[in-house]
């Protein structure tokens, strides 16, 4: 420092990711200086961050819930840089798991949409000769021990371009990369032993006797040989997306076979039970559609009884923490969600926030030795858009043309708003629960229509700015699901009213 004037200065070429800042031979302005140090007039800390705009807003009545959302988007704005880093202040790599297993959540907080195409394109340039996508992408570095090559983290070279093309309608991935997709599958194949796939990392992180990492409570034979035959069955529809019918008819097959030799190998129909019964184990089984549908009952079974007996606490790690929220969603459990993640006692997200986490930490327990700004973990923001807020788009819908709108209203919770700036526009969901009944605003942008569903099975209970429903002719009425009435609205907003 020349020391003749206030000088200001910052890191141009690098960032670091901290909570605390310690400054050494200096003292802050208006305190005594008697060796005539440097004095500190201010100190700023600044947040870098992708430029992505902002496209979706949560709140609810519970404040743990808020304080989840904040976390994890703490850590989602940490680690979005020109990649998708597992955390700013140690490696900075962009490990492709999370592109797929946070995909959802991601989209629902931020515009992605042009990012994940360059995502997608890392992976490309990555991809070996023998067709191999490696786990960290760009891969600027390789680790050993099974981390250079786990099928979970490669398959979101298939996964994510699918998922972009669902949310955003862009197809462009799946054109331009659709044959380095077929050398990936073709790579799995010749790994696979009678289309086993047992290589890898499995379920990173989760929760069982040792110290967190390589997966503990599920084989990863059972997570990579799901996730090839989650490939097979996203394959199949890109294939008949691109007008290919020989792709169409071998990954159909392929994903017969995989299913086969998968339940053959995990399930055990004396006890009804996949692996080692894990709640990883059950829920990929559950949300990939791996289980006959005789004993589907029984797996969901299994889920909940282990939730149940640990106290509502989870166990899934990386890989299947995303799969557990969606297979008791998808089962209509979101109370047991909501009795998992409503507590500071046992590991998880109110666990960290407790032991003074401000950012998603790496692990469930918030150990002190292992990264305290990692995003991989944040799965529950995807319910709480989805779940809570009630905003997903229907099952055949692309980039958000047909909206479902329908609020999981569980617990304590009394009310919630979210909204999502979709392709078509601002799809906004408000709901109350009253003394004398259930109140839901709802704002579905031009050009697209939208199916509610509301809590009750007679549609005479319910209004529309105070209008019967069953009297108006612009809302269809299309049944009774799961004791909730089903209509059908276009665009535009509208105020519903369920009378107790």
């Amino acid at each position: 420092m020349r020391g003749d004037s206030i000088e200001t200065w910052q890191p141009q070429f690098t960032y670091y990711g901290f909570r605390y800042v310690e400054v050494k031979g200096a003292v802050p302005a208006g305190e005594r200086n008697p060796r005539n140090l440097p004095v500190i007039t201010e100190l700023v800390g600044l947040h870098t961050s992708l430029s992505a705009s902002q496209s979706g807003t949560f709140f609810c009545s519970n404040p743990l819930f808020n304080k989840i959302h904040n976390l994890i988007d703490w850590a989602m704005r940490s680690n979005m840089a020109s990649v998708l880093t597992d955390c700013p202040h140690r490696e900075k790599l962009g490990w492709v798991e999370q592109a797929y297993l946070m995909q959802y959540s991601l989209q629902y907080r931020y515009n992605m949409s042009r990012m994940y195409n360059k995502i997608i394109k890392d992976m490309y340039l990555s991809q070996t000769e023998q067709g191999m996508i490696p786990s960290i992408a760009p891969e600027y570095v390789r680790f050993k021990d099974g981390f250079e090559d786990t099928p979970e983290w490669g398959s979101a070279f298939i996964i994510s371009s699918w998922y972009t093309y669902l949310w955003y309608g862009d197809d462009r991935s799946l054109k331009k990369y659709y044959p380095m997709m077929k050398k990936y599958m073709d790579y799995l194949a010749s790994r696979a032993n009678d289309n086993i796939i047992a290589y890898g990392l499995g379920d990173w992180f989760d929760i069982g006797p040792d110290v967190p990492g390589n997966s503990q409570l599920t084989s990863n034979g059972l997570t990579a040989t799901a996730t090839y035959y989650y490939n097979a069955t996203i394959m199949q529809k890109i294939a008949h997306l691109l007008a290919q019918p020989d792709d169409v008819e071998k990954y159909g097959r392929l994903a017969v076979e995989i299913k086969e030799s998968f339940n053959h190998s995990f399930f055990n129909s004396s006890t009804n039970t996949y692996d080692r019964n894990s709640q990883t184990a059950n829920s990929i089984v559950l949300f990939m559609g791996l289980a006959d549908e005789t004993y589907k009952q029984s797996i969901i079974n299994n889920l909940v009884c282990d939730i149940e007996k640990r106290n509502y606490s989870l166990t899934a790690g990386d890989i299947g923490y995303r799969y557990v929220l969606q297979a008791l969603e998808t089962n209509g459990l979101s109370e047991l969600i909501y009795k998992m993640n409503c507590k500071y006692n046992v590991p998880g997200y109110g666990w960290q926030l407790a032991h003074g986490a401000t950012a998603l930490t790496e692990s469930w327990q918030a150990f002190g030795f292992v990264s305290n700004n990692h995003f991989m973990l944040g799965h529950l923001m995807e319910w709480l858009y989805g779940g809570i807020g009630g905003i997903r788009q229907t099952e055949q819908s692309l980039a958000y043309k047909t909206i479902q709108i329908d609020p999981h209203v569980v617990g304590n919770i009394t009310s919630a708003s979210a909204s999502y700036e979709s392709p078509y526009g601002r799809i906004c969901s408000e709901w109350k629960k009253k003394q004398e009944g259930f109140e839901l605003k709802v704002s579905i942008p031009a050009n697209s229509e939208a199916v509610i569903l509301l809590p009750t099975r007679n549609i005479e209970n319910i209004t529309d700015y105070g209008v019967c429903l069953h009297l108006s002719k612009d809302i269809v009425f299309l049944g009774v699901e799961s004791n909730k009435t089903k209509i059908k609205i276009g665009s535009g907003n509208y105020l519903f009213f369920v009378k107790n």
